[in-house]
């Protein structure tokens, strides 16, 4: 480390600073620095001393031993004939060779030089030392991740269904389904997480004012209007394409007038209240075309012709009729939802309605729902309709109508009629949403629904877990936007995929990731020191042909710096559905391991090369 690059010595005041100073001082240096770690080694450093502080060059040396990780330095050396700096002929071809660069290397190797060489003199001599060399290991620039994939890349014009969409369940609630709270952050946090589909389950509130939270349970309430005024909000704040606000509403018609009236005086010019272009929809518009719009996804009476032929007319207090399940709302597709929460229920009527087959199920008692016209109204390009058979969908479902299927019902038709479930799900938006008797809020495994198309996945975004892992990872893609394109074999409405037998459609690809090192590794929660015994877990998801996980070995007592060196191979057939994780754990015992951090992300939005950083 140059000496010029130290801090100044006012900072060191007398020549003795504390651990506190210390963090300070190395903040300066805008490198990543982890309490614990410093802490440890700073402490080892003054064990001996009354004072417990440090002079400058214990301060050099706490840093070269958080900083200087000796396989950076043995990649530097490597590169550079004289050990001390990299030319800029050197930084060319470091980029070329180790990480696999093909275009503009010469410029990119310049602006790696001026943007992290800190030492004027050797920047200024377009070069770069290890200190720079250290900086532009630990940045994002070397990030696993392909930066391109951190932009919005993909073809935005296609019609809505041809995209995952990040999708959130119970967004009101922050714990479990039971007795939890309901929450305005609940819809804060999911749409700063880039979540484009929100629930919103609306009962019918005092003084005519609707209320939100999880029905015929002990969870706390919220005002609708306030929900509508923090989606207001935050809608767009980290995406610019559209957010549907998927009601589970058990409304009478006068609050349900009240919903549609806080929608629109809140929402405003967000709120999508008319089609665009032709009245006629025959195409689902983009996401390109709804930037910054807000649609209501509801059931709606009549079509969306007949909703553009009342626009101008005055329909207040009016009311229509449609059939739904007795008993049952649209999330009870399969009696799992709020039903299966509520022990006041008739459980021999919910045994008989939840009982099917795939694709055939018994018929369920159907009644007739009132709806408010002036909510009706509102829904244009997400109408719910209640999912009867693929058979039925393909002969009379309009484009712009959805089905909500529960996670046992949408299971069953993974396993027994995968290619309708495709073919499907190529025509029209499909929401899954987990089984009422998950009471805790758990998740299930999204990726078997991806692997069949299904656009909206619902999961509880306040329970984390290897299932949100998974959402999060796949979501990273196309600049965090909540909305990914969709494999070409996903939305051919001539498709024959399934996830079983990928056939024609595997085009496989051969993965090989050496695991070098660790650095910096957070303690787990059950480890009294920093000195966790790490070990690392590559996972592969996607379609069950690809489902993979290899571990590492275990490196005992060294979460500053563990090394492993080990290499690990793969080869996956469907890479376009393939997600990769790695998973860190600390060695409890033989058979324990607890959790100490995680990365998920796409395989194809991993970086080609030979030197990339994973952040947990």
């Amino acid at each position: 480390m140059e000496e010029n690059r130290y801090p100044p010595d006012d900072d060191f005041m007398d020549g003795k600073i504390n651990l506190e100073d210390t963090m300070e001082l190395l903040k300066k240096f805008e490198l990543p620095f982890d309490y614990a770690h410093v802490k440890h080694v700073f402490k080892k450093t003054t064990d001996k001393r009354k004072d417990h502080t440090i002079n400058i060059e214990d301060f050099r040396a706490i840093y070269r031993t958080i900083v200087h990780r000796p396989e950076f330095l043995e990649i530097f050396r490597a590169c550079s004939p004289n050990s001390k700096v990299l030319a800029h002929g050197q930084v060319v071809e470091f980029l070329k060779k180790e990480q696999y660069e093909t275009e503009e290397c010469e410029i990119t190797a310049l602006e790696i030089i001026l943007k992290y060489e800190p030492i004027d003199e050797v920047r200024k001599r377009r070069q770069l030392s290890f200190e720079g060399f250290v900086r532009y290991m630990a940045s994002e620039e070397c990030s696993v991740f392909k930066s391109l994939h951190r932009t919005i890349y993909q073809d935005m014009s296609y019609p809505l269904c041809d995209y995952f969409i990040s999708s959130s369940h119970n967004t009101y609630l922050i714990s479990d389904q039971l007795i939890g709270p309901s929450h305005l952050w609940g819809y804060t946090s999911a749409l700063l997480k880039g979540c484009r589909c929100l629930e919103i389950d609306c009962w019918d509130g005092p003084n005519n004012e609707p209320v939100v939270y999880h029905g015929h349970t002990l969870t706390s309430k919220i005002p609708f209007h306030s929900v509508i005024q923090v989606i207001e909000k935050y809608a767009f704040e980290v995406s610019d394409y559209p957010v549907v606000l998927s009601l589970e509403n058990h409304c009478s018609p006068q609050q349900q007038e009240v919903m549609a009236d806080y929608l629109e005086s809140i929402l405003g010019e967000k709120l999508l209240t008319s089609t665009l272009g032709e009245t006629r929809v025959t195409q689902l518009p983009s996401p390109e075309a709804l930037k910054f719009k807000i649609l209501v996804k509801n059931k709606k009476v009549g079509t969306v012709e007949e909703s553009m032929l009342r626009r101008d007319l005055d329909s207040h207090g009016e009311t229509g009729e449609v059939s739904e399940s007795e008993n049952l709302s649209e999330d009870d597709d399969d009696s799992e939802d709020t039903a299966a929460l509520c022990p006041q229920r008739d459980s021999s009527k919910r045994k008989g309605e939840s009982t099917h087959s795939a694709p055939a199920r018994k018929k369920a008692k159907m009644k007739k729902v009132k709806i408010a016209l002036a909510l009706s109204d509102l829904v244009i390009y997400t109408k719910s309709e209640k999912f009867v058979s693929f058979e039925h969908s393909q002969g009379h479902q309009r484009c712009y109508e959805n089905n909500s299927i529960g996670e046992t019902r949408a299971r069953k038709f993974v396993k027994h009629s995968a290619r309708d479930f495709v073919l499907h799900t190529s025509r029209f938006i499909t929401r899954i949403y987990p089984k009422g008797t998950r009471a805790t809020s758990s998740n299930y495994n999204p990726q078997e629904f991806w692997n069949v198309g299904c656009q909206m996945v619902a999961l509880n975004f306040q329970t984390p877990g290897v299932q949100m892992d998974l959402q999060n990872g796949k979501f990273l893609d196309n600049g965090g936007s909540g909305y990914i394109l969709k494999p070409e074999f996903l939305r051919n409405r001539g498709s024959s995929f399934t996830p079983h037998n990928v056939g024609k459609y595997s085009k496989p690809m051969s993965l090989s990731i050496k695991l070098i090192s660790g650095h910096q590794l957070p303690p787990s929660n059950l480890s009294k020191t920093n000195k966790a015994d790490p070990l690392v877990q590559i996972e592969i998801y996607g379609v069950p042909e690809d489902r993979r996980k290899k571990k590492s070995s275990v490196i005992k007592s060294n979460a500053l710096s563990p090394r492993w060196d080990e290499t690990f191979s793969f080869t996956i057939q469907v890479p376009e559905l393939a997600l990769i994780r790695f998973c860190v754990e600390d060695e409890i015992s033989v058979v324990s391991n607890d959790f100490i951090g995680q990365y998920t992300l796409p395989v194809l939005s991993l970086n080609k090369g030979n030197i990339f950083i994973i952040p947990l």
